[in-house]
């Protein structure tokens, strides 16, 4: 069956006390609505439709990074979840098939959930799950996965309240009859609002079935404030540490390792304490990643070894046994097999071949205060320590810098350059000048 996917992500977040619309507040360095994103393609759906209301343009202009072909619908008003799934369905005229409407606020629900929502042959399916305090959350009313109703608290007989099957909100319909139920919708409520789970029981007026689909109480869970934010940040990680160990990764000390929604790491990588992944990271098998590192954007290879305190931002490129040390730093840089650069550096805008030492504190000077420019190593080279390579500049297979040397031309390949002032020695002159030193600090006392 072919899937298309509503997001409702129109929501203010009052309580968040923020500026940022609620669904753009980040867990795994992932705004709220791209885990949402992200578990609704596992479907590989047809279609993808985010309602966006409060902080439209920066909504759908995350949604446009995130997932270049969803399509961003307007609720201009929010009169309730009915309302904003009304505004999705012109996008999905002529659909045929099934339709999940799943929240942007809601980051921890599976793939394999949504699967057997999709899988489900009743008219209406709604997820629910087990609370462990059912506080006010709306109740379903079921026999088996036979959903008769549901019943807000506030509605619910004390026998209902006893109930703690509960209700998600999160809903599968066929496309077709959920125009016709949504259309249908009333805001007869203290509200005034149009609810989406109304829809449940507008079906079965009609005769035709609703059925439950369990899940964990914490796929459900939403985030409303900022506290609520930080406990789905600790869940989220500890998720995730507990997926790659699974996978093969050893952490050294796991509960000191941050991940990003989109990481991705190889079996046998080992990780040190205090290691902070930013978005888009890829880790080959094999690698090691020492403490004290930060990495986003980046792609490292098999055998590869970085840190400690190293930083590899968007555009690094660690091709097999390249070894990054301490306080070193890289930056849209492609470094070829074995590259060695030790420690104390920044390489930006740069290509270094295969078996390449870099020295201590060298540095490519990449930016002329307008525009960026790029160094190129060749393979086999050795870059003395502090060196100050300003692009654009090549430096040619098996050449050699010498150290404290600023090269501003191209070095021929097998050449020796050295870019630094003549030194000179003059004997007897520190003795000299150390003396007048002193004694002016002397007199100043005196004057004191």
């Amino acid at each position: 069956m072919t899937i298309a996917l509503i997001v409702l992500a129109a929501g203010q977040g009052t309580r968040m006390n923020s500026d940022l619309p609620k669904v753009l507040h980040r867990i795994g360095a992932a705004p709220l609505v791209a885990h949402a994103l992200a578990a609704g393609r596992a479907l590989e759906p047809e279609q993808v439709i985010v309602v966006a209301g409060h902080g439209a343009e920066a909504v759908t202009k995350a949604v446009g990074k995130i997932d270049p072909e969803a399509k961003v619908v307007l609720q201009a008003e929010q009169l309730g979840t009915g309302h904003a799934v009304a505004q999705a369905l012109p996008a999905l005229e002529g659909f045929d098939g099934r339709v999940i409407m799943l929240y942007g606020d809601t980051p921890f629900i599976r793939p394999e959930t949504l699967e057997r929502l999709a899988e489900s042959t009743a008219a209406v399916t709604v997820l629910g799950f087990e609370a462990a305090d059912p506080g006010r959350y709306g109740r379903l009313i079921a026999k088996g996965n036979a959903l008769d109703r549901i019943v807000e608290f506030k509605d619910a007989s004390d026998e209902e309240r006893a109930i703690t099957l509960c209700n998600s909100g999160v809903i599968s319909c066929d496309a077709v009859l959920l125009t016709e139920l949504i259309t249908g919708l009333n805001n007869d409520n203290a509200s005034g609002e149009y609810y989406l789970t109304d829809i449940v029981a507008a079906a079965r007026a009609k005769g035709l079935s609703a059925e439950v689909v369990t899940c964990p109480e914490e796929e459900t869970l939403g985030i409303n404030t900022r506290a609520e934010l930080a406990r789905a940040e600790a869940l989220f990680q500890a998720r995730m540490r507990a997926e790659a160990m699974e996978n093969g990764v050893t952490m050294v000390d796991p509960d000191t390792v941050w991940f990003a929604l989109d990481t991705y790491i190889g079996r046998d990588v080992v990780i040190g304490p205090n290691v902070v992944f930013g978005p888009d990271v890829t880790i080959e098998s094999g690698a090691q990643i020492e403490a004290f590192c930060h990495l986003e954007g980046c792609h490292i290879s098999r055998g590869a070894t970085v840190g400690p305190f190293a930083r590899l931002r968007p555009g690094a490129e660690l091709a097999e046994d390249v070894h990054i040390g301490n306080f070193v730093e890289v930056k849209n840089s492609i470094l070829a097999e074995g590259v060695k650069v030790g420690h104390l550096t920044y390489l930006g805008d740069a290509d270094i071949g295969e078996g390449t030492n870099i020295g201590a504190g060298t540095v490519t000077c990449n930016y002329d205060g307008v525009f960026k420019h790029r160094t190129t190593v060749g393979a086999n080279a050795f870059i003395g320590s502090d060196t100050m390579l300003v692009a654009p500049v090549t430096v040619g297979d098996g050449a050699l810098t010498g150290s404290g040397s600023v090269i501003t031309e191209n070095v021929p390949a097998g050449a020796i350059a050295l870019g630094r002032a003549k030194q000179m020695n003059r004997p007897g002159l520190a003795t000299k000048l150390f003396e007048m030193l002193r004694a002016k600090k002397a007199n100043m006392k005196k004057g004191s």
